[in-house]
Order: C-alpha cells, then sequence, then structure tokens
C-alpha cells in the first residue's frame, strides 16, 4: 500500500500533539518542550493561514502515522526546507520514509516547479542524513553547536537538493521505493 499526504484538520490536533510530545519524536526535534492543547490549537491556527509553511499527515493504510511539512517557503527564490516523523514507531525502518521523501521531492520539484529542497538534521541522527543522502541531497554544511536544547549545544548538518539532481535519479529512485 502506498502512503498520502492530507490535510492537517482540528480532528488531528490531539495526535499530533501526543506524537510530538513523545521522546520518540521530540528528541529528533529542535525542541522538547511538552506542549499542551492550548498550545497546539495556536500552532494549528498560525499554520493554517501562513503562505511559508505546508503541513500534512502522513497516511499509510488508512491509518495517520506522522507529520511532515514544508516550510520556509520562498517563491520568489524557488527553494523551500521540509522535515518530517512518523509518530507510529512501530513503522520505522520498513522503507515509509522513502516514500514519504518522495512524494515530497515530486511535490516541490513537479508541482511547485522549485529550484531547490533543503533540510536540517541533528548530526547524531545518521541514519535520516544517510537517507536524504541516498535520493541525492549533498551535505552543505555543519551549523556547530546550533541548536541549544536541555541545557546542551548540538551541531546540525543542513543539505539540500537541486531540482537537476532530482531530475537524474527520480525514476531510478521510484523503481527502488515502488518496486
Amino acid at each position: 500500500m502506498d502512503i498520502k499526504l492530507v490535510d492537517i484538520t482540528a480532528v488531528d490536533l490531539e495526535q499530533i500533539r501526543i506524537w510530538r510530545n513523545s521522546i520518540a519524536v521530540s528528541q529528533y526535534m529542535y525542541t522538547s518542550d511538552q506542549i499542551n492543547s492550548e498550545e497546539q490549537i495556536n500552532w494549528f491556527e498560525k499554520i493554517k493561514n501562513d503562505s511559508s509553511q505546508k503541513y500534512w499527515m502522513i497516511e499509510y493504510n488508512n491509518l495517520k502515522i506522522g507529520v511532515v511539512s514544508i516550510y520556509n517557503i520562498k517563491p520568489n527564490f524557488k527553494h523551500c526546507s521540509w522535515a518530517f516523523y512518523l509518530g507510529n514507531t512501530e513503522l520505522r525502518g520498513v522503507g515509509i520514509g522513502s516514500k514519504v521523501e518522495y512524494n515530497i521531492l515530486n511535490y516541490v520539484f513537479e508541482i511547485m516547479k522549485f529550484h531547490k529542497l533543503i533540510c536540517e538534521v541533528f548530526s547524531f541522527n545518521e541514519k535520516v542524513i544517510q537517507m536524504h543522502e541516498k535520493f541525492g541531497f549533498q551535505r552543505e554544511g555543519l551549523l556547530r553547536e546550533y541548536i541549544l536544547k536541555d541545557g546542551k549545544y548540538y551541531d546540525v548538518v543542513v543539505l539540500s537538493l537541486l531540482k537537476y539532481e532530482w531530475e537524474n535519479i527520480k525514476n531510478n529512485l521510484k523503481e527502488s521505493i515502488y518496486n
């Protein structure tokens, strides 16, 4: 079964809040503060009408399992950033992340017609860095001691992919992911 990206609705907010507050997700986020219901509603109200970002629920076998977003959307410069997480940790490592990545790359480069997609990953999250590199992302730099989280500084790896790089590998990736 394939994955779908569906718009977030108010019905999804509590599930997103539970995922985001879990250690399994928050350990990879820039903040690990516990989010209350009011903060979650305020976040949703903010993103609903903000053209610089877009969020979706990741749906797999008719079950919502995570969140994906594009943000820092800069139409004039034809670039944006992206991130995702699987809240359902039982489904990590079975190829769903690759399907999410393929879908987002296709959306950004084929539908939005953007030139560049950027992502930031904690340097300790080598599996995700390797997954992005499998999709053609190149390391652009290291932001040393960039994020102060829970009293400790963390390095962040910046990666990017350009449209023509995507064009060169998308068909082979689609074959390997969906076959």
